[in-house]
């Protein structure tokens, strides 16, 4: 709400932000899979659809730490076979090598 209140430029219910144009309208929910597990995210919007959020990008479901572990270890010189047998050990599901 803090990124929506500094878009428009007044606080909620403010009397600043009356007859401006544009006014919060409400929030939708998504669902994003984090490393600890699914979380549902409310975010917020404005009547116009001018606002966007930037703590999660658009459209995205999921956190990237899975990926960016992977690349981690593959720069330090973790072959893919060992990685895929990580990834099968900690999350208990089955990745090929490729």
């Amino acid at each position: 709400h803090c990124e929506l209140t500094a878009f428009l430029g007044y606080d909620p219910y403010a009397r600043n932000g009356w007859n401006t144009g544009n006014s919060r309208n409400g929030a939708y929910f998504r669902k994003v899979d984090t490393q600890f597990g699914p979380i549902e995210v409310q975010v917020p919007r404005d009547r116009n659809g001018q606002f966007h959020q930037h703590t999660l990008p658009d459209y995205k479901q999921h956190s990237d730490v899975l990926e960016s572990t992977i690349i981690k270890l593959y720069s330090k010189g973790v072959t893919t076979r060992e990685i895929a047998d990580l990834i099968e050990k900690m999350y208990g599901s089955h990745y090929s090598p490729a």
